[in-house]
């Protein structure tokens, strides 16, 4: 009898913590995000529980556009292209749209303003073959750099999606990607959005235009406070031009501030 209560608890532990590791929310959120076809996903460390929005929206791929600067940056900081956030890739004198781009930058600076063009000289500079290799070791979405070495993250084959990066960024955070704790160290930094007494938060916008009449945004990064981590990945989509990485951020910082997390 002690035998088969004692296999009982055991087979009870093991399910709680199965379920634990499994445990998911789908929450209604709709009015964050009203005109948009949008994709949310938050995981609370702690409670080892996502929140999603969207459900059937988060595991469908699309292209990471500017947040794969995350990725960009560990990548060239840990084969030496970029020595550290100080490193300057001097603008090619070319006017571009962005009057920010049309400089100088040092790696922080080219995250703060994201600036394109730093990233596809850093990439060029990596080349095809070290860039795949990572992108592989990374299991960075479908892995797919054939759109071209400076620009496979920007609407072309490279596509990602909500689950995927929120997983990317959980190692990311948890020191488990194949990285240096120096190279991890320093874009942890340059992550930095905000700070306050309550936490900081760490993210990336992306943005694209119109393809086949859809404007795409994106906010991915997480949040940590005293005794907790939030890790986030939100992506929107519509025919509004305004709709872009900006705009995904403002909405996760208002979810933030209603949750009186930030």
């Amino acid at each position: 009898m002690k035998k088969i209560l004692l296999l009982f608890l055991i087979f009870s532990s093991l399910f709680a913590q199965v379920k634990k590791e499994e445990t998911s929310q789908t929450v209604k959120l709709d009015k964050y995000f009203q005109g948009y076809d949008a994709a949310f996903l938050m995981l609370d460390l702690n409670k080892n529980e996502y929140i999603k929005y969207n459900d059937k929206k988060t595991d469908e791929r699309l292209s990471p556009c500017s947040t794969f600067k995350i990725a960009n940056s560990l990548i060239g900081l840990e084969t030496g292209v970029i020595k550290d956030t100080s490193f300057v890739i001097k603008w090619d004198g070319k006017k571009r749209p962005m009057e920010v781009w049309n400089k100088d930058h040092t790696l922080r600076t080219a995250f703060e303003n994201s600036v394109v063009p730093y990233y596809q000289e850093l990439a060029r500079r990596v080349g095809k073959k070290k860039m795949k290799s990572f992108i592989k070791r990374l299991h960075y979405g479908n892995e797919d750099i054939s759109g071209g070495i400076d620009k496979f993250w920007l609407m072309s084959s490279l596509k990602i999606s909500a689950s995927e990066q929120v997983e990317f960024l959980k190692k990311l955070y948890k020191n488990e990607l194949p990285f240096s704790k120096r190279s991890i160290d320093m874009v942890k930094d340059i992550m930095i959005y905000l700070k306050t007494d309550k936490a900081t938060l760490r993210g990336k916008t992306g943005s694209s235009g119109a393809v086949d009449g859809n404007f795409l945004g994106w906010y991915t990064g997480y949040l940590t406070t005293k005794d907790n981590t939030y890790i986030f990945a939100l992506n929107l989509e519509s025919k509004n031009p305004d709709t872009n990485g900006p705009k995904a951020r403002d909405i996760i910082i208002s979810m933030l501030k209603d949750m009186q997390l930030l």
